[in-house]
């Protein structure tokens, strides 16, 4: 069984990010979606609240499972026995970071394989940052993000005010 590990922050989790975890779920056996907790961030939700936003999102993918980790990727992916870690582009700015990240990865654990998945072009200009910032302003974000995902931003924002 081939098991891959898709993790970020997801803060929120937009289509784009959706586009990528089904079409790895058709790639692999079972894909996790890993969420980072980073105590550094400030993120808009929770760790919890992004895995249960993210679980709404993907319910319909009967081999996708939200999980959540600290620490190093390689680590995680030991723990659950896992090779491969997917990672979406959106375009050409995004692949140096992500082939240095892929290349670290690698030398810490060389089981692991990076696997990048292009995000579909009409999806590949949004990203977390530019929903909350949208959000923010009280721009509607519903084209950009799965529809739970696009009410709890909005009540965030909501009762921010």
């Amino acid at each position: 069984m081939k098991t891959a590990v898709y993790s970020g922050s997801f803060d929120p989790f937009t289509n784009g990010h959706l586009d990528i975890v089904t079409r790895a779920s058709a790639l692999f056996d079972q894909v996790i979606v890993a969420v980072l907790h980073n105590p550094s961030k400030r993120p808009l939700f929770s760790v919890d609240e992004r895995m249960q936003l993210i679980a709404a999102a993907t319910q319909g993918l009967g081999n996708v499972s939200v999980d959540s980790f600290q620490g190093l990727l390689v680590d995680y992916l030991r723990q659950q026995r896992a090779s491969v870690i997917v990672r979406g582009l959106r375009g050409v700015s995004d692949l140096e970071g992500e082939l240095h990240m892929a290349q670290m990865n690698q030398a810490m654990y060389p089981a692991a394989e990076t696997v990048f998945l292009a995000t579909s072009p009409a999806l590949s200009y949004i990203s977390s940052s530019l929903v909350k910032d949208v959000a923010s302003h009280g721009g509607n974000v519903a084209g950009f993000v799965p529809a739970a995902v696009c009410r709890a931003v909005q009540a965030k924002f909501a009762s921010r005010q």
